[in-house]
């Protein structure tokens, strides 16, 4: 029975309502379900998300995936954007989201999954759907709006001063990853997002 689940089944990742219907043989598929939980053959991530548990996974799960459909709309971005871009050197563990619904944070026993709250007025803009495979894809903020939105959340800036040691010592970010930053966007974003993210625009064409 497991391999025919684990065949059904074509990602790490999947939802309450699939995996009910690849057990429909079954005259009770919600109790069958609480076994697979029991015997650690499938995890919980929260109610009606499921990953598989090690003795039928076959490649690691995503967990940018999974922390698109954990809460939404939502997508990722802030440290964990700027790591995954490879703009700052420390590894980010907890998986950083923003959205237009209230703030979340879930702990799993896949990870700590956090959101925070933007104006649903700012939230479009600098949006990209990043494709790992045929089977799996995210949101995640481009690199300019990932900062953005770290600048954004965090205290305001006196100038310029105070920017660069935000940027460059305490978040470690190389000056020449920066000057690659795209202007046009990051325009945009610096008239919805206000001081921060204006500071940094002019400091950044002062760079170019």
């Amino acid at each position: 029975m497991l391999l025919n689940l684990r065949n059904a089944v074509a990602t790490e990742e999947f939802d309450y309502n699939f995996l009910n219907y690849v057990l429909r043989a079954y005259k009770n598929p919600r109790v069958k379900i609480n076994d697979l939980l029991k015997k650690g053959a499938v995890i919980r991530v929260k109610k009606g998300l499921y990953v598989f548990g090690r003795e039928l996974s076959r490649e690691p799960y995503s967990k940018e995936t999974l922390a698109n459909l954990i809460y939404g709309p939502s997508y990722i971005s802030l440290r964990y954007a700027l790591f995954f871009y490879g703009l700052i050197p420390e590894r980010i563990e907890t998986v950083t989201s923003v959205t237009d619904k209230r703030k979340k944070r879930f702990d799993t026993p896949v990870g700590i999954f956090t959101y925070r709250y933007i104006n649903p007025s700012i939230y479009p803009y600098g949006i990209t759907l990043h494709e790992i495979d045929a089977h799996h894809a995210f949101l995640i903020a481009s690199k300019e709006k990932a900062l953005a939105d770290l600048l954004y959340f965090s205290e305001k800036f006196a100038g310029s001063e105070q920017l660069e040691h935000f940027l460059f010592q305490d978040q470690r970010i190389d000056k020449d990853d920066m000057r690659a930053f795209n202007l046009r966007p990051l325009n945009k974003l610096a008239s919805l997002y206000g001081h921060n993210v204006n500071l940094f625009y002019n400091f950044l064409k002062s760079l170019k």
